[in-house]
């Protein structure tokens, strides 16, 4: 079986400081934002990906979202990053379809909060990515859910990629605070056994982030250094896996 990466960004406006209250403003949520874009373009270059975009974003940058279209995927990361209701699952699709001149059919929530799969299948999704199967202080403890990509209501889950065993996640966080080659060694674990990798940054992490008033462990690696350490990881699965799209060519691997 032919090994995949599934590489995605969270597209969105930099709303995190205001978890640490730390005052931004939304014109700087959205230049830090695209200034995040402009310095992943050379991972987007080189692999395939999939941008799950909030509307939100995607109208202040209507025609570099759809510039992005025509080589990546554009799923959605529902309308706004901090505010959520369930008629933003179909409104943010029907906005990032009509940018973009092409279907949505993948579905991300801000920060993996939960979300009923009867409403990602009314709205009009096929797959769900707003699963991290491990535990994580504060936020979940998803050790009962599956590991691996399944079906629920008729929408394919497919969850973050954490290793085999004891689960330990392969998200952002693990790739800037783990030593480079015990993250690599875990990925490589587990696209051995699961077939697969799917795993997810944020554009913003790629832009000097330390005036923010974020935790040390958020911001380690950020800049230019993290752009090169991401550029290795591309160059070294490379070696083992090609790079897709979840909407074009996920499904027939993930339903092995």
């Amino acid at each position: 079986m032919n090994k995949k990466v599934f590489l995605s960004f969270d597209v969105e406006e930099f709303d995190m400081p205001l978890e640490y209250q730390h005052a931004i403003s939304v014109a700087d949520q959205m230049q830090v934002g695209i200034n995040g874009l402009d310095a992943i373009q050379p991972v987007l270059e080189r692999a395939p990906s999939t941008l799950f975009t909030t509307a939100n974003f995607a109208n202040h940058f209507p025609e570099r979202i759809r510039m992005l279209a025509e080589k990546h995927e554009i799923a959605s990361h529902t309308f706004y990053h901090t505010d959520y209701e369930t008629a933003d699952l179909l409104k943010s699709r029907i906005r990032l379809e009509e940018i973009t001149g092409k279907k949505v059919t993948g579905l991300r929530m801000p920060r993996m909060r939960p979300v009923l799969m009867k409403d990602v299948l009314e709205a009009g999704y096929q797959y769900d990515s707003s699963i991290n199967p491990t535990w994580l202080p504060g936020r979940y403890n998803n050790f009962h859910l599956p590991r691996t990509a399944y079906k629920e209501e008729d929408i394919m889950r497919i969850p973050a990629s954490v290793s085999p065993g004891i689960r330990i996640p392969l998200f952002w966080l693990s790739f800037k605070n783990m030593p480079y080659t015990v993250y690599k060694q875990l990925c490589l674990q587990t696209l051995a056994k699961d077939g697969y990798l799917c795993l997810y940054f944020h554009p913003w992490e790629f832009t000097p982030i330390e005036p923010y008033g974020l935790p040390a462990y958020t911001r380690r690696w950020c800049g230019p250094l993290l752009i090169e350490r991401l550029m290795q990881l591309v160059k070294d699965l490379s070696k083992d896996a090609s790079f897709d799209t979840m909407n074009q060519f996920g499904f027939p691997v993930l339903m092995k």
